[in-house]
């Protein structure tokens, strides 16, 4: 039986650009692996991006992904919304694999973290210094993007730079 050719294209410098235009959300899915049950879950999360453009968010350790990412650090992310018209599954979207890897209270970095963080999430404010929330950064694994109907492409971690 012939193989098929595989349909995900490698990344070139338009999908690059478009997985970059897609990580500037403000939020996010997140998906991980339920720490009591081992079954998946999702949630969304605010998104941004650390002043060397990783990925990161802040997450509460009362939201349930905390404890399971803490648990079990390999995520995805899902970036992209439907637009206003036409099938949603024709409108962009960014997979992104990731490894969450937490931000110690202490940390060199936090405070530079913080305010870029603040920066872009001013509401944030309001609960960034309460001793339960952490910021959490992205790492990125790989990534799929789909930018549209026939247009499927596999993204690399230097890609997302």
């Amino acid at each position: 039986m012939p193989t098929r050719p595989d349909p995900v294209a490698p990344a070139d410098e338009d999908a690059r650009q478009q997985a970059r235009q897609l990580l500037a959300a403000s939020h996010a899915a997140l998906a991980y692996t339920d720490a009591q049950t081992g079954t998946p879950g999702i949630s969304r999360i605010a998104f941004g991006r650390a002043p060397d453009g990783g990925p990161m968010t802040l997450i509460s350790a009362l939201a349930p992904h905390s404890a399971a990412l803490r648990a079990q650090p390999a995520c995805a992310v899902l970036l992209g919304e439907p637009g206003a018209k036409g099938d949603p599954l024709t409108h962009p979207r960014l997979m992104l694999q990731a490894r969450a890897e937490f931000i110690a209270p202490d940390a060199a970095e936090r405070p530079a973290l913080r305010d870029h963080w603040l920066a872009h999430h001013p509401k944030a404010k309001l609960y960034i210094d309460f001793a339960d929330f952490a910021l959490v950064r992205l790492v990125p694994v790989a990534a799929l993007l789909n930018g549209g109907f026939g247009r499927a492409f596999r993204l690399l971690p230097e890609d997302l730079a």
